[in-house]
């Protein structure tokens, strides 16, 4: 484990094998595109997606219940106190915050947003559906970009426009799938527009034209974003720059296939092959380094709170390593694993 600070560590080898596996069981292509990264930067990236992974199930498998934020809330107060429960991911993020300076604000949001997903709340605005994607997908973007050594508020502007933006595509891919479960992302008051009746749909979701114009308004919104972000990747160190680029291209991807099903992603759910994914690994290596930050645009309204509150805990930046070693280590260990997916998806292996 890597020496971020003098400080002793709450968590122990196996704890960072249990996130690792929390992130190799629970998504395939992320844990994928993860080993890219830095070996510093890849380590509490797994710490931090087995703490959402349990935040997420925690609250989704509670159905609701009252005490299930407010437990997750003291095991936060444990972590940010220096007393974390006797869990792994709860030590690894104790580890994690203390190192690298993670304002409570971020957790305590993420938290928030998954509360609103068992509360069944719908959006009426597109600005409403933000604010829910900041919480629970801008603040894993920010969160990371911390890991990373980074505080510079337009690259955090610019991760939160990648975590909206991914969430959109997510929301898109997933119409139909909401829609059988009663739930309904899509703004209420394009709904309205496009001349859909909320409770007659959810009734029976059907692919007609109308729900695929809000679909395409949808898309629309996170190509802008996703355009946007590729600029803060400029302002990450360079060997994590692939890694975030990869995971990018891979989600605006699926917003591609989403329209080349015709906009249905009701009866059809889009899917990126990996020969594709493969392809896109190898774009994000090559235009990785020829990033520019050339996007001043200010951070989401519904981002502001979050971007202001990681600034003002600066945190001196990782040395710098060999960066084009590393990165050629990490590509063959992750086109192996784009290699094993692809037998996995075509053989059952």
């Amino acid at each position: 484990m890597q020496a971020y600070s003098h400080e002793t560590a709450f968590a122990r080898r196996i704890d960072h094998w249990r996130c690792a596996e929390a992130i190799r069981q629970g998504s395939r292509s992320f844990h994928a595109a993860s080993l890219i990264l830095p070996a510093k930067v890849r380590e509490p990236a797994y710490g931090l997606y087995a703490f959402c992974r349990l935040s997420d199930d925690a609250i989704d498998l509670g159905g609701g219940c009252p005490t299930a934020l407010p437990r997750l809330r003291e095991r936060l107060d444990g972590v940010y106190e220096g007393r974390p429960q006797p869990h792994a991911a709860d030590r690894v993020l104790a580890d994690i915050v203390r190192r690298h300076a993670i304002p409570r604000v971020a957790p305590e949001a993420l938290l928030e947003g998954l509360a609103w997903d068992t509360q069944g709340r719908r959006y009426e605005s597109f600005e409403e559906l933000c604010a829910y994607a900041i919480r629970v997908a801008g603040t894993v973007g920010v969160m990371m970009t911390l890991i990373m050594g980074v505080r510079d508020p337009r690259a955090l502007a610019r991760a939160c426009d990648l975590g909206v933006a991914m969430q959109l595509t997510n929301i898109a891919r997933d119409v139909g799938e909401d829609a059988r479960a009663g739930r309904v992302y899509l703004p209420l008051n394009w709904l309205r527009d496009a001349g859909i009746d909320v409770a007659r749909f959810l009734a029976d979701p059907q692919p007609g034209d109308a729900v695929r114009s809000v679909v395409a308004r949808l898309l629309l919104e996170a190509e802008k974003l996703y355009a946007r972000a590729r600029a803060g990747i400029a302002l990450l160190p360079f060997t994590c720059r692939p890694a975030i680029l990869t995971a990018a291209l891979l989600y605006a991807e699926i917003g591609r296939e989403v329209e080349r099903n015709r906009l249905d992603s009701i009866t059809r759910r889009a899917h990126v092959s990996t020969p594709r994914k493969l392809a896109l690994l190898a774009r994000a290596v090559a235009v990785a380094p020829l990033l520019q930050n050339d996007c001043a645009a200010p951070p989401l309204a519904a981002a502001a709170f979050l971007v202001e509150a990681s600034c003002s805990a600066p945190v001196p930046k990782p040395a710098p390593s060999s960066a084009l070693g590393e990165i050629e280590r990490q590509l063959l260990c992750v086109l192996d694993m784009f290699e094993r997916l692809e037998r996995v998806e075509r053989y059952g292996e």
